[in-house]
């Protein structure tokens, strides 16, 4: 009889850090069900069906795992080969026969929201661990402090008790981990200011209309039908109503991240970062951006105070995020930080988070994203005029009408734009960022021979200032002057930017690129305007000063970019227009077309919260770089006489019973070790 105590306690232990409080108990033993099978989620439910405690199944071929339910409760002992799904939530493993199994003995994920219906509110707000048993553990123990052990081959032995929130691991004793633990509260761990409670998510039950609350609606609301041309049987709470709502417990120590993963991006990468977040964070504040975009996320978000956002992808991802906070008008905009993911990445070096994710700890990238520091980004709108000149071929639609890094014409927009035709027809040769960075080189070098946009200069005519530009416009409006004048008008004005006349200049140097700058980086982490040093006419470069740079290329200064060479300074202003005559390759953000015969305005837009890296890797200054803050370090320091030191023959374990603790003390980073220890008479 005593064998079996520890199998109904293992069971036992199982069920109670399995959710067992979130619906009624299941039968621990496992039965053969011949009802329909339940559906295998590998991605977050949001809709009015959603389950709380629902596992995010993902395939998964590692060898290494065992079947989490155990050789007495598990469907196929035998088969080795059998398909298996891993949960990316609580990082369970299971054969995917067996998942049935696991629902009967009542064993479920780590809660993500709290329903609406409950009477108890603090019982909701209280999060309990979510324990769960370990085959295999890294780390060491919470309460012995011993490592737990590695075993090279499968072990079917349950080393360890972790609580899949705040990641705390027990040895799987009784003198390590009690039964009293089973229901204590939860702190979330180390990451707890950035993890959405899920108390915080509410599933609203949608609204059940009867006679009596219709007759009473329509009492109400006749008025209003009657006024209105498009009436409705509806209250505004019912049109709108959504399966789940926030409401946020506000904290000055809180700084939730709501983090954006394009699994386009960075091949692989993207696909793996996002199942990393799901476990570290609540998987209801992760998003995969191919489902639908930012704009649904930012919307159930929108009232969460100090909000942080985190977007992983290259430079157009956090575009796509910046474009949809500006639709939803929300104040004050939450700062995005980036993960860069992308091929250049621009902004994301111009903001100390590096030119790619080079396999950095999750928890690392999180804490760096909760001590950024905010920080202005300018934002340009483009504003395109189509040309009475039909062309042959081209484009009069640019893909963006908002740029945050630059906008460029000639050489460098038309490898881009061979690069993106190359990609879209074959998409699986451009998985890899190394290979990205080959085909640029290749395709760079091919239109340098080629010599394609060595006559740019002759096509395009003017750039303008914004009192010019306010000149035209008044003209425009006070004789209706027809598009094709007005054209013609700009074309014959005096071609300046800020008051400065630029296109004798173009035309002398014979520029093949022009690039329109709002951020030092450009072109995968080249600084093409420089250290203006004491240059009188120009100012630092910032993406902070409501002025945009404007920078010209020929092939020699191109190639000395790469060299730490930099463009030809034209001009630093605050508007601009562009007139084109010819189809010519233009980008924007690195999105590129061939943009038939127009006219372009550059205008300031706003200015958007960005998220900067406290700390950088290099030691190569930057123009934007905030100055140093330094870290707070807590640490424990123990104080022992020599003479002790030396009677216990050096053992680590003796020395740490019989050594004092001074006070608590306060020192700078500029604090010598032996002033503290005067003080302290260590």
């Amino acid at each position: 009889m005593n064998k079996f105590v520890p199998v109904l306690l293992c069971r036992k232990a199982i069920s109670r850090s399995g959710l067992q409080h979130l619906g009624p108990a299941q039968n621990p033993f496992p039965s053969m069900s011949n009802g329909p099978a339940k559906e295998v989620r590998n991605t977050v439910d949001w809709s009015e069906s959603a389950v709380n405690g629902d596992h995010l199944w993902l395939e998964t071929n590692c060898s290494g795992d065992l079947c989490y339910l155990g050789e007495e409760t598990c469907l196929v002992k035998i088969a080795k080969s059998a398909p298996r799904r891993k949960c990316a939530a609580c990082k369970i493993v299971v054969h995917t026969a067996c998942i049935e199994e696991l629902d009967k003995i009542n064993f479920r994920c780590k809660p993500t929201f709290r329903e609406s219906n409950t009477r108890c509110l603090r019982d909701q707000n209280v999060l309990r661990h979510h324990w769960v048993h370990r085959r295999r553990q890294e780390g060491k123990c919470k309460q012995c402090g011993k490592s737990f052990p590695q075993k090279f081959f499968h072990s079917k032995e349950i080393v360890a008790i972790s609580c899949s929130w705040c990641k705390q691991a027990f040895h799987n004793k009784v003198t390590c981990f009690m039964l009293h633990q089973i229901e204590e509260p939860c702190s979330l761990g180390a990451h707890a200011g950035v993890i959405v409670p899920p108390s915080w998510i509410i599933k609203v039950r949608k609204p059940q209309s009867s006679f009596k609350n219709s007759t009473r609606r329509k009492k109400r609301t006749s008025f209003k039908r009657r006024a209105s041309k498009k009436g409705t049987d509806l209250l505004p709470q019912e049109s709108k109503w959504r399966p789940f709502m926030l409401k946020p417990l506000p904290s000055p120590l809180m700084k939730p991240v709501l983090v954006f993963v394009n699994p386009k991006s960075g091949g692989n990468q993207g696909t793996k970062l996002l199942q990393m977040f799901m476990w570290i964070l609540n998987p209801r504040q992760v998003f995969d951006l191919s489902q639908g975009g930012p704009k649904e996320a930012l919307e159930l978000y929108r009232k969460v105070p100090n909000l942080r956002i985190l977007a992983c992808g290259g430079d157009g991802t956090v575009g796509w995020i910046l474009s949809a906070l500006d639709e939803l008008q929300m104040h004050p905009p939450p700062p995005v930080a980036v993960l860069p993911l992308g091929t250049g990445n621009d902004l994301a070096r111009t903001l100390n988070w590096g030119g790619g994710y080079t396999d950095d700890p999750v928890s690392k990238i999180l804490c760096q994203v909760e001590d950024g520091i905010v920080v202005q980004l300018d934002r340009w709108n483009l504003q395109l005029e189509r040309s009475v000149v039909q062309p042959e071929d081209g484009t009069q639609k640019l893909p963006l009408n908002v740029f945050n890094n630059y906008f460029s014409l000639g050489f460098d927009a038309h490898v881009t734009l061979e690069f993106h035709e190359s990609r879209e027809a074959n998409p699986e040769k451009f998985n890899s960022r190394f290979r990205n960075k080959m085909f640029y080189a290749g395709a760079a070098f091919s239109d340098f021979l080629q010599r394609s946009s060595r006559d740019l200069s002759k096509h395009v005519r003017v750039v303008v200032s914004a009192n010019l530009l306010k000149a035209l416009s008044d003209e425009a409006k006070t004789s209706k002057t027809h598009a094709f004048l007005l054209f013609h008008l700009m074309v014959l004005c005096c071609k300046q930017c800020d008051g400065t006349d630029l296109t004798a200049k173009i035309q002398e140097l014979k520029f093949q690129c022009i690039v329109f700058l709002n951020i030092p980086r450009y072109c995968a982490g080249t600084m093409p305007w420089g250290n203006t040093g004491d240059h009188r006419d120009f100012e630092p470069q910032r993406h902070d000063d409501g002025c945009i740079e404007v920078i010209g290329f020929t092939m020699a200064s191109l190639a000395a970019l790469q060299v730490g060479g930099h463009g030809e300074r034209l001009h630093q202003c605050r508007e601009a227009l562009i007139c084109t005559f010819k189809t010519l390759p233009v980008q924007v953000d690195g999105e590129p077309c061939r943009l038939a015969p127009s006219t372009l305005r550059i205008s300031l837009r706003n200015q958007a919260n960005m998220l900067q890296k406290c700390k950088r890797r290099t030691s190569v200054p930057l123009l934007n770089d905030p100055h140093s803050v330094p870290e707070r370090l807590r640490l424990r320091v123990n104080r022992i006489g020599l003479q002790e030191y030396e009677n216990m023959q050096f053992d680590k374990e003796q020395l740490r019973h019989i050594c004092e603790f001074p006070p608590e003390m306060r020192c700078s980073h500029q604090h010598h070790l032996i002033g503290a220890k005067r003080v302290y008479r260590l």
